[in-house]
């Protein structure tokens, strides 16, 4: 009697099979990011009060995992170390600043939407790594992307709202490179960035530096609820838990890269939940950017007669 084996998958397909699993929920929960960041104001907290409780719930919660952490972190380097934090606080408030300065959608469309093209330019500039014609190509549709929505969307946006909103995209691109350098584990990473940003995060509310209901005794408990549920839970624990695993299985750059897919997300329920208009200026920004987007993961990483270089030795 004949029996036939089926085939078992390959170690690289079942990488990026969970790389593309997570990185479609980091689609997802960056856009309630988004959204939830806009429509703070909405909701009586101030940007104290959310940056307490978008580090303070994975800081508890990963609590156990804090001293081993900190042993891993001994050798460990320190300008590795300082790219794994900017993922916290820095880069929470350069957002939250964005998204007052400007609407949910435009801030969902050009903090992710810049982060590839920084990426890029930080890789090349740091460690030379090359790239290919195809990907220089799908980078300057992302930049017309990132220029339509700077100058066609109308709105309440200005050029501060617009700089402010890309200093955020370059912050999370040094994270990224730091993320695909560094030796600890994802919940160690969060764990790390979570427990310095809220220690920060409460200094300086404590020294009247950021505005909280906290220390002022007018805590408004459902609110704080909600919105620890949404970002505590939501984007401190499970979208940079998938961010990392995305990141582990995929590289930096197609993570960062298919990351900007979460504006057409966030514009599309920006209409209904936030009564935000979907402008045609918007659209074409939208579309140069997703294009741009597909055919930088689709693009070979590095020009055909340059040698391999590996970024992280």
């Amino acid at each position: 009697m004949t029996t036939f084996a089926l085939p078992r998958p390959s170690v690289s397909s079942h990488r990026t099979i969970v790389g593309a699993v997570a990185l479609a929920a980091v689609v997802c929960l960056w856009s309630s990011f988004a959204l939830s960041t806009r429509a703070l104001e909405t909701t009586g907290m101030s940007v104290g009060d959310a940056a307490i409780v978008r580090f303070g719930v994975p800081a508890i919660a990963l609590a156990p995992w804090v001293p081993r952490t900190l042993r891993r972190l001994r050798g460990e380097r320190a300008s590795v170390i300082a790219l794994v934090l900017l993922a916290g606080l820095p880069h929470f408030l350069l957002f939250a600043w964005g998204a007052h300065l400007t609407s949910a959608a435009l801030t969902g469309l050009l903090v992710p939407g810049t982060v590839p093209l920084f990426v890029a330019v930080l890789l090349f500039l740091g460690f030379r790594a090359p790239i290919s014609r195809r990907r220089l190509i799908a980078l300057g549709a992302i930049v017309a992307g990132v220029a339509a929505s700077a100058t066609l969307t109308g709105g309440p946006a200005g050029p501060d709202g617009i700089a402010v909103l890309m200093a955020a995209g370059l912050v999370w691109a040094a994270y990224t490179i730091g993320l695909s350098r560094t030796r600890v584990d994802p919940l160690g990473v969060i764990a790390l960035v979570s427990l310095t940003s809220l220690v920060v995060a409460l200094v300086l509310a404590a020294a009247g530096a950021l505005p909280s209901q906290l220390f002022s005794g007018t805590v408004d408990l459902p609110a704080w609820g909600t919105y620890a549920l949404v970002q505590g839970v939501g984007t401190g624990l499970l979208s940079t838990a998938c961010y990392v695993v995305a990141v582990k299985n995929l590289g930096s750059s197609i993570t960062a890269a298919a990351g900007a897919l979460s504006p057409v997300l966030t514009a599309v329920v920006a209409v209904p939940l936030l009564d935000e208009p979907l402008t045609a200026g918007l659209a074409v920004a939208l579309v140069l950017i997703v294009s741009g987007v597909v055919a930088f993961a689709l693009a070979p990483g590095r020009a055909a007669r340059t040698p391999p270089a590996d970024p992280r030795r």
